[in-house]
């Protein structure tokens, strides 16, 4: 049984707690009122940038001090989720259909990519050694983005074994542990696939009965694939296999501070989960933040 203790502490299945190890980094990082965070992004350093449902700004803050700015003004629509290397920025632009690339030094968008023109939700990014691939909870696609700002976008289709319905499909994005293939978690259904990312052929990686239903942000180290189930509450820890064809959760994760907590992101053994807050009804003055713990 998953149960959640104080702020830092993690309960295996059947297990006992155990305290995180004592960090000088803030265990909660607040975020302007009305914000409405959903993905995360670190580095290079002590940095994170997150990015707003409501408008698409992204704010950076210090991960050391808790302290941050709003540096990039948004579009009008979402920045979800996003990942930064070489300077850039990449950002998913939910309902509004497209993804950005943005210069992490001054917060100026470098490029917009306009991915879809009819209903879409683009939701998630993970970086490759040649490509941003990015997801669509709407339609039965992923996006590659090549790395830096030149080049087109290109849609590829998914098929095999993944079904698209009603609600959230696929949604958080991460590679396989050997490389070779990409891993989608499909909220709606708690399904996890692997995608060929040449063909677009998707298959299920075998979970051992387990669901990992509103499942979202995607995190891997190793072999140990870290699932955010937002409105359970919890992280799901997983042990995968090389090729992401067979996994089994270990553990949950739950903590009192967890809101809704939509993606997470890692920086020296420290976990950092922004709070969505989906069950809350939004208002310019509703409050938002960063949970952050050691594992």
């Amino acid at each position: 049984m998953t149960v959640a203790l104080t702020l830092g502490l993690i309960v295996p299945l059947g297990g006992t707690a155990r305290a995180g190890t004592a960090s000088p980094y803030p265990d909660r990082i607040p975020l302007p009122d009305g914000f409405q965070p959903e993905g995360i992004a670190i580095g290079p350093g002590a940095v994170a940038y997150l990015g707003s449902r409501v408008d698409g700004r992204v704010y950076r803050v210090d991960l050391r001090t808790g302290k941050g700015r709003v540096f990039s003004e948004g579009p009008g629509t979402p920045s979800l989720g996003m990942k930064t290397a070489g300077g850039l920025l990449y950002v998913a632009g939910g309902a509004g259909g497209d993804a950005r690339v943005i210069d992490t030094r001054t917060g100026k968008v470098l490029k917009r990519y306009a991915l879809a023109t009819g209903p879409s939700f683009v939701n998630d990014v993970v970086l490759t050694g040649k490509a941003a691939w990015v997801t669509d909870s709407t339609n039965p696609v992923l996006y590659r983005l090549p790395l830096g700002t030149r080049g087109k976008a290109a849609t590829l289709p998914l098929k095999g074994e993944i079904a698209y319905g009603t609600g959230v499909n696929a949604n958080g994005i991460e590679r396989t542990p050997d490389g070779r293939s990409l891993l989608i978690v499909q909220s709606n259904t708690g399904r996890l696939f692997t995608v060929d990312p040449r063909t677009g052929d998707t298959k299920a990686v075998d979970l051992g009965g387990e669901s990992l239903v509103n499942g979202d942000g995607l995190l891997l180290k190793g072999d140990t694939l870290y699932v955010v189930q937002n409105r359970l509450n919890v992280v799901a820890v997983l042990k995968i296999s090389r090729d992401g064809s067979r996994a089994r959760v270990v553990e949950r994760i739950g903590d009192p501070g967890f809101d809704v907590p939509t993606t997470m992101a890692a920086f020296r053994g420290r976990f950092y989960l922004p709070n969505a807050r989906f069950t809350t009804p939004p208002a310019p003055e509703t409050p938002y933040d960063v949970v952050s713990f050691d594992r």
